[in-house]
């Protein structure tokens, strides 16, 4: 698979209940042409994740690859919300709290989302 910089790439656990309402979230707040996202369990995430040297059996962040290559955990997140022109100052604050407290927070979501969200057998997103 070639990788085109013309949309950020989002990979994400297609199984997870967070995850996909994160990503609908995304889809419908960020400009259509600016994000193409995959689930980690299809054939272009597991390309994706062995290109960037990620494990494929699960994934514990969501990853953003955009032209400045691969951003996970909570910087990831930050860069995904700060591409969103409504969100950009939210992410400029959030960007303040340190590095430490903001992963902290999000390897504790990330721990207990299929607990606290559920998880589908499927990815629950409609990506037409």
């Amino acid at each position: 698979m070639e990788t085109s910089f013309n949309k950020s790439i989002v990979i994400f656990d297609g199984e997870c209940n967070l995850c996909n309402g994160v990503v609908g979230w995304l889809m419908k707040f960020a400009p259509k042409d600016l994000f193409h996202f995959t689930p980690f369990q299809s054939p272009q995430g597991q390309e994706l994740l062995k290109k960037h040297g990620y494990p494929t059996e699960r994934l514990d962040t969501v990853i953003l690859i955009d032209e400045n290559g691969a951003h996970t955990h909570s910087d990831g997140f930050i860069k995904i919300v700060s591409k969103i022109p409504k969100w950009k100052r939210v992410a400029a604050l959030l960007a303040f709290v340190p590095r430490m407290i903001r992963d902290g927070i999000y390897k504790l979501a990330s721990r207990n989302r299929v607990k606290w969200f559920g998880q589908s057998t499927s990815c629950t997103i409609n990506f037409r």
